[in-house]
């Protein structure tokens, strides 16, 4: 067992991965290709999307890759930073307008009926 969970070894297992599943092994693939090239969204941009996303679904992996993708697409040291430090400010927005709703459903709950009777 590795000392991690996210070892570098791991990667050898796709190959497994398209074995067992073509179809969806391909369908991941060549969507996986739509960061790595210039559209309305230029592929520095795109690279940097991915770098925000990854840190948010925390893939090391994803982002090592668009990492240096990004850097190649020739995106600086400080655009990486502010694309992480955007994803994290996101993430903390999500969780706290998610306790917002966990406070209307609070609110919206019926009262126990033994604290209704007394």
């Amino acid at each position: 067992m590795s000392e991690h969970y996210h070892d570098a070894a791991d990667m050898k297992l796709l190959r497994e991965m398209r074995k067992l599943a073509p179809t969806e092994y391909e369908a991941w693939v060549n969507l996986d290709k739509i960061t790595g090239r210039d559209g309305a969204i230029p592929r520095k941009y795109r690279e940097l999307l991915a770098i925000a996303i990854a840190c948010t679904t925390q893939c090391p992996y994803c982002l090592e890759a668009h990492a240096k993708a990004a850097k190649a697409a020739g995106a600086t040291r400080e655009e990486i930073v502010e694309a992480s430090l955007i994803a994290a400010a996101l993430r903390a927005g999500g969780g706290a307008t998610h306790g917002a709703m966990a406070l209307k459903f609070y609110d919206a709950a019926v009262a126990p009926a033994a604290a209704t009777t007394a």
